[in-house]
């Protein structure tokens, strides 16, 4: 058996830089990865299967098995390499769905990887991705796995950074937000002028100074998500109360919202604060990878 961690996409800032003739949008975002993760496990078998489980597994057990990414990936990989997909997956889902945490595009990521070692697949690192970002725009950066500022629809990723450590508080309302629902909500917004792309040339050298560029970047897609689910603005303002945040904002497309600490033992500290006082919210307490 061969298993492989899919670990959570947080997008620390998020600019709206531009659109496509074709009606993608543009952006220009720094990506993290957090310890919260996913687990996709494979093993050989005479047909291509895929198990479910964990406290996320329902919403994927109900949709249809053609739009899961697992699986599409392993079909995807198995096409290039010009062999029938045989292997028994296993996805043991811990990351929230349609939360703007990245989790389907890290899973179809670990599928690629887990595959390619269990079918003995020589590819190279660029044929690989190139697989991947035929599964969306998102799965590239996670099959590269690294900070890293990211640009074009999120396909184009630049050098990796690295960043101080910090403690991390994740809080999602447990209210799915699919990334389409939200962009078609900034096309809906009244026209405004693109936001210049602002790259991070460098990594910060200190959670003070992390959270000072953060700041100036903020995340474009905030007021749209929160026009759809309300109680992100409750989940900004009770991760700003909490002591010792020193930044706090929507990742992705929400509706999962993030909060930076000096340390793992803050971050815990804020995620009791906020669990006890609204139960009824997801919490993830921990860490930036690497």
């Amino acid at each position: 058996m061969i298993a492989r961690n899919a670990p959570a996409k947080v997008n620390l800032y998020l600019r709206v830089v531009g659109r496509r003739a074709d009606g993608y949008h543009l952006l220009d975002s720094l990506v993290a990865f957090a310890t919260l993760a996913d687990r996709v496990e494979a093993e050989t078998a005479d047909a291509l299967s895929l198990r479910l489980d964990g406290p996320f597994a329902y919403p994927l057990v109900v949709e249809s098995t053609g739009d899961n990414l697992v699986l599409r990936a392993a079909q995807a990989l198995a096409a290039r390499l010009g062999i029938v997909p045989r292997a028994q997956l296993k996805l043991t889902k811990n990351i929230p769905v349609a939360a703007g945490l990245g989790g389907g595009s890290a899973d179809a990521a670990a599928a690629l990887q887990v595959l390619s070692t269990l079918w003995g697949a020589d590819l190279a690192e660029a044929e690989l991705a190139e697989i991947a970002a035929g599964l969306g725009a998102d799965v590239p950066m996670c099959l590269a796995g690294r900070t890293a500022t990211v640009s074009g629809i999120g396909e184009q990723i630049g050098p990796g950074l690295g960043l101080p450590a910090c403690g991390l508080v994740l809080v999602h309302p447990l209210v799915p937000l699919p990334t389409a629902d939200v962009f078609r909500a900034v096309a809906r917004r009244p026209s405004a002028p693109m936001a210049d792309a602002l790259p991070m040339r460098h990594g910060p050298p200190t959670v003070a100074a992390l959270a000072q560029a953060l700041t100036i970047r903020g995340n474009d897609l905030t007021d749209a998500a929160v026009s759809l689910v309300p109680e992100i603005g409750a989940i900004l303002a009770a991760l700003h109360a909490t002591p010792g945040c020193r930044y706090a904002a929507m990742s992705g497309s929400g509706a999962t919202c993030f909060g930076l600490y000096e340390d793992v033992l803050a971050a815990e500290a804020a995620r009791l604060d906020i669990a006890q006082t609204h139960p009824r919210w997801w919490t993830y307490g921990g860490a930036f990878l690497g």
